[in-house]
């Protein structure tokens, strides 16, 4: 946590786990539709133990994204992963605002 009680930036902590010798991922939102619960530019960063400061969106969303975070550091292999979600089922499955979002997932190096 920061002075004003907010996490870290994602990119200070990705490097900082990276020194430290833990297996790292960063999920970056690429592209927004309709109302987002993050900006594009917005990211994520995982660890290969399920550790994880940032957000993406939220919710059910932000739990897969750490999943394919972690898939990412296993295989090496980038990924863009989309969620997209009717108003109707938004609440259920976590993106609340309705909108859609795509999300590249990447093992840092």
């Amino acid at each position: 946590m920061n002075e004003n009680g907010l996490g870290c930036d994602p990119l200070v902590v990705a490097e900082r786990w990276r020194k430290e010798g833990r297996k790292v991922a960063l999920a970056t939102v690429v592209k927004t539709w309709g109302s987002a619960p993050r900006p594009v530019g917005s990211h994520l960063v995982v660890d290969d133990m399920g550790n994880f400061e940032g957000s993406v969106s939220g919710g059910c969303v932000e739990a897969a994204v750490v999943v394919e975070a972690q898939d990412a550091i296993a295989d090496g292999r980038p990924r863009v992963v989309d969620f997209g979600v009717a108003d109707e089922i938004a609440w259920r499955v976590g993106l609340s605002c309705g909108g859609r979002i795509s999300v590249y997932v990447e093992r840092i190096e």
